[in-house]
C-alpha cells in the first residue's frame, strides 16, 4: 500500500481544497469518509446507503480538505436523482475527485473513472478492498498503473482503516500537481474523431465543463438535460446539430445504438489498462464460500422462510436478552423519582414536584427504558447488513415486491424504514423511475420504525404472557410489510399508473462484519434515541404535563360529596353502607379531576365518542395526541397520564396499570392504530420534499390515518363477538 507519487511535506501550499469520493454503490465510499474525516456515517454492505451528499473535514499536513461523501453511481447519465446529486458536484470541478473502486470488480467500477477522466477532473484512483482482491489471487501493478493514468493509485482496506495515510498523501500530490485532463483517456479512432469535430462548436459559458470532452460525449449520446442546457447558450445549437450528424453518422457506420456505442468504449479503455496491469487474476473460485451460502439463504423455495426465520430470531433476541439491562434501568428511574420525591412532604401538591416527577422522569424516563430493546434490534439489522444479507433479502423480495407494484430496490429504502422513515423516504432516490419513488415513499411509514418499537415494548407485556411477546413483536412487523405491499399495488393499479422498471442489483461477497463497525452503528443510534428523548421528547413531555395539569377546577366533585356526607373518610365515624375512602384514595380522585378538567382531557373527551368504537377510552386517546410530532412520544405520555390520574405508580409499573384497565383486544387495536396512523410530523415533511408536492404528503397523513381507523375498528368489533 504505497504511493509512488507521495510529496514532499514542504511543497505543500498553505490553503484550503475541496475533495470529492465517487464510486460504485458499495464500493466502500463511505467507509473511508469515515476513516478520513472521523464522522460516523451509515455503513452497510449493500448498495444505496448513501443517498445524498454529505461533507466532512480534516487535515493533510498544511491542508485544509472538505470531503464531500457522493452518492454511489455506476455512471454519470442522471437516471435516478442521487445520481444527479453525485454527477453535479463531480462537474462542478472540486479540486481533487478520489475515484473509490472495489479492487474485486475492476471491469465495471473503473467505467465510472474513465467518465469521470473526461469532465476534466484532478482525479486519485483509490482501489478499495484491496485485501480480498489479493486473497482471491490479483495482482496489479500499481507503479506502472500510475504511469498510465497520469495520477496517484492508491490500495486501501477502508472498513480497517488501512491505506488511509498513502491516500492523504496521494490528496496532497493531487491537489499540488493537477493532471492534464484528456490526455490519458483513448477511447478509440471512431470516438476520439467524433469528439474532436464536435469541440471547436462547443459554446465557451466560461464554465471548465463545456471545454471538455465530457460535454461532447453527453451531446453525442443525445442526453437531453445536456442538451437543453446547451441549448440555451449563444452558438449551442451548432454545437447540437454536429453532435447529431456524428451519432447518425456512427450509428450508420457500427450498426449500433450511440448509447451502446459509447459504453463499449469506455469498457474497451478499462479492458486494455487492466490488460497492462494486472500482472495476476483472480482465481475462477473466489466467490466460492459466496457461492455456497447463496445455494442456501438465495434459494428458490427456503430463501423466503429462512429471511422470515432469521428476523422472527433478531426480534426473539430483543425481547429475552433486553429484559434485564431494561429492569436494571427501570429500578434506577424509579430509585432516582423516590429520591427526588423524598425532597418534598408525603402529598405535596408542589407544581415543581409534579414537573420533575410526573412531566420530567415519568415522560423520559419512560422512554429510556427502551434503550436496551432498540440497541439490540440494531445490532441484529447491523450484523446482517454488513455480511451482505440484506442485499440477498432484497433480491429475494423482488419477485414479490414486483407483484404488488414495488420495485425490488424499494427493499432498500422500506428496511432503512424499520430504522426510522425520514432517511427511508430519502433513500428512494436510488429509484430511477418516478412512479416507483413516489408509491414507495407513500408506503414507507408502514415499515414499523425505531420509534414505534418503544410503543411494542410498553404494549406487548402488558397484554400478551412472555410465550406470545416475539410473536406479537414478529406479527406486527408482518402486518406493516403486509399492508404497505397491498397498499402499493392498489395505488399502482389506480393513481400512479405506469410500467415496472428492471430490477438490477449487486451482490456482494459475504464479509464478516467488524466490532468497530458495529459498534458505530449502535453508538450512532442509541446517541440518536438519547438525544431525542432529551430534547423533543423532552419538551413534548413538559407541554403534556403543562396540558394534563392546567386549568385546575374550582371544585372537586369528591369534595362536594364529602362535604355532602354522601362519602366518607376511612378515618371518620359513619353510618354503614356509606362508601369510604382513605385520604391517598381521595387524593387519588382529585387527581383523576384534575386530568379531565385540564386542556388535554377535554381534548380526549372530545375525541372520545368517535374513538369509543376501536376500545379507546379519553385516556388513550390523550396520550396519542402527542405521538404525531414524533412516536416515542405516546410512551411518555401514558406515563404522564398515569402518574396525574392513578396515585399507584410506585406498587404497580405502566404496564401494570394497563393491564389492569384494557384487555389485549384493545391493546391490539392500539397497536394497529400506532402501526398505520399518522406518520410522524417529520415524515410528512420529507415526503412533501422528496415528492414536491403537498397532496401527496396529505394523501399519506389523511389515507394511513383512515385505513388505521377502518382496520383497527374491523380488529375490535370483530373481536368482541368471540369474547
Amino acid at each position: 500500500m504505497s504511493t509512488p507519487l507521495a510529496p514532499a511535506a514542504s511543497a505543500l501550499p498553505a490553503t484550503e481544497i475541496r475533495v470529492a469520493l465517487a464510486g460504485n454503490p458499495n464500493s466502500g465510499k463511505t467507509s473511508l469518509f469515515n476513516a478520513l474525516t472521523g464522522a460516523h456515517q451509515h455503513v452497510a454492505n449493500y448498495p444505496g446507503v448513501t443517498v445524498e451528499r454529505r461533507t466532512g473535514t480534516c487535515e493533510i499536513d498544511r491542508l485544509s480538505v472538505t470531503v464531500a461523501d457522493l452518492p454511489g453511481t455506476y455512471s454519470l447519465s442522471s437516471l435516478s436523482p442521487d445520481e444527479r446529486v453525485a454527477q453535479d458536484e463531480l462537474t462542478a470541478a472540486p479540486d481533487v475527485v478520489v475515484v473509490v473502486a472495489d479492487s474485486t470488480q475492476l471491469e465495471r467500477n473503473l467505467v465510472l473513472l474513465a467518465q469521470i477522466m473526461q469532465t476534466g477532473a484532478n482525479p486519485v484512483l483509490c482501489l478499495n478492498m484491496a485485501d480480498e482482491a489479493r486473497a482471491a489471487g490479483q495482482k496489479l501493478d500499481l507503479p506502472l498503473m500510475e504511469k498510465l493514468l497520469g495520477f496517484p493509485v492508491v490500495e486501501t482496506v477502508g472498513h480497517r482503516g488501512q491505506g488511509v495515510a498513502e491516500l492523504k498523501a496521494a490528496i496532497a500530490t493531487a491537489a499540488a500537481r493537477p493532471v492534464q485532463p484528456g490526455k490519458r483517456l483513448v477511447l478509440g479512432e471512431t470516438m476520439d474523431r467524433a469528439l474532436a469535430t464536435i469541440r471547436p462548436f462547443l459554446p465557451g459559458g466560461g464554465e471548465p465543463i463545456y471545454r471538455s470532452d465530457w460535454i461532447a460525449t453527453r451531446l453525442l449520446t443525445g442526453d437531453p438535460e445536456y442538451t437543453e442546457r446547451v441549448s440555451a447558450m449563444p452558438g449551442g445549437r451548432e454545437a447540437i446539430a454536429e453532435a447529431t450528424r456524428q451519432r447518425e453518422r456512427i450509428e450508420a457506420r457500427m450498426r449500433v445504438d450511440i448509447a451502446v456505442f459509447v459504453t463499449e468504449r469506455y469498457f474497451g479503455f478499462v479492458d486494455g489498462l487492466l490488460r497492462e496491469v494486472r500482472t495476476a487474476a483472480s482465481r475462477v473460485d473466489a466467490r466460492q464460500l459466496t457461492d455456497r451460502i447463496d445455494a442456501v439463504l438465495v434459494h428458490r423455495l427456503l430463501g423466503l422462510p429462512i429471511f422470515a426465520l432469521v428476523m422472527y430470531a433478531i426480534f426473539w433476541l430483543t425481547f429475552t436478552v433486553g429484559e434485564a439491562p431494561m429492569n436494571w434501568i427501570e429500578s434506577g428511574v424509579h430509585f432516582l423519582s423516590a429520591h427526588l420525591g423524598g425532597l418534598w412532604p408525603e402529598g405535596s401538591t408542589s407544581l415543581l414536584r409534579s414537573l420533575l416527577l410526573d412531566g420530567i422522569l415519568g415522560g423520559v424516563g419512560g422512554v429510556i427504558v427502551f434503550l436496551p430493546n432498540i440497541v439490540l434490534l440494531f445490532a441484529g439489522l447491523a450484523f446482517l447488513e454488513d455480511t451482505g444479507y440484506m442485499a440477498r433479502a432484497a433480491f429475494l423480495t423482488d419477485r414479490l415486491m414486483h407483484r404488488f407494484g414495488l420495485h425490488g430496490k424499494s427493499f432498500i429504502p422500506m428496511l432503512s424504514g424499520f430504522g426510522c422513515s425520514v432517511p427511508g423516504i430519502m433513500a428512494t432516490r436510488t429509484l430511477e423511475n418516478p412512479r416507483d419513488r413516489l408509491v414507495t415513499m407513500l408506503v414507507l411509514p408502514l415499515m414499523s420504525c425505531g420509534a414505534r418499537l418503544t410503543i411494542w415494548m410498553l404494549l406487548i407485556p402488558a397484554f400478551f404472557p412472555p410465550a406470545w411477546r416475539a410473536p406479537m413483536l414478529w406479527f406486527i412487523y408482518a402486518v406493516g410489510i403486509a399492508m404497505a405491499l397491498v397498499l402499493a399495488r392498489v395505488l399502482r393499479k389506480t393513481l400512479l399508473r405506469g410500467d415496472d422498471a428492471p430490477f438490477v442489483m449487486e451482490l456482494p461477497p459475504y464479509r464478516l462484519p467488524t466490532l468497530r463497525s458495529v459498534l458505530l452503528k449502535l453508538s450512532e443510534r442509541a446517541g440518536l434515541y438519547l438525544r431525542k428523548a432529551g430534547t423533543t421528547i423532552l419538551g413534548i413531555s413538559i407541554l403534556l404535563w403543562a396540558a394534563t395539569s392546567f386549568p385546575k377546577p374550582h371544585v372537586y366533585r369528591v369534595d362536594a360529596q364529602i362535604a355532602a356526607g354522601q362519602i366518607v373518610l376511612a378515618s371518620a365515624a359513619a353510618p354503614s353502607g356509606k362508601p369510604r375512602l382513605s385520604e391517598p384514595e381521595v387524593a387519588r380522585k382529585r387527581a383523576a379531576e384534575d386530568l379531565e378538567y385540564s386542556v388535554a382531557g377535554r381534548i380526549g373527551h372530545g375525541l372520545e365518542p368517535l374513538f369509543r368504537p376501536l376500545g379507546f377510552d379519553w385516556k388513550i386517546l390523550t396520550a396519542m395526541i402527542g405521538a404525531f410530532a414524533t412516536k416515542e412520544v405516546f410512551v411518555a405520555q401514558m406515563g404522564i397520564v398515569y402518574s396525574i390520574a392513578d396515585g399507584e405508580k410506585g406498587t404497580e409499573g405502566l404496564r401494570a396499570i394497563l393491564a389492569r384497565d384494557y384487555g389485549p383486544l384493545v391493546g391490539l387495536s392500539m397497536m394497529l392504530f400506532l402501526l398505520i396512523a399518522t406518520p410522524c410530523m417529520a415524515t410528512v415533511v420529507v415526503t412533501r420534499r422528496e415528492s414536491g408536492k403537498w397532496r401527496y404528503a396529505l394523501l399519506q397523513l389523511g389515507g394511513l390515518t383512515g385505513i388505521a381507523y377502518l382496520l383497527s375498528l374491523l380488529v375490535y368489533q370483530a373481536g368482541r363477538m368471540f369474547i
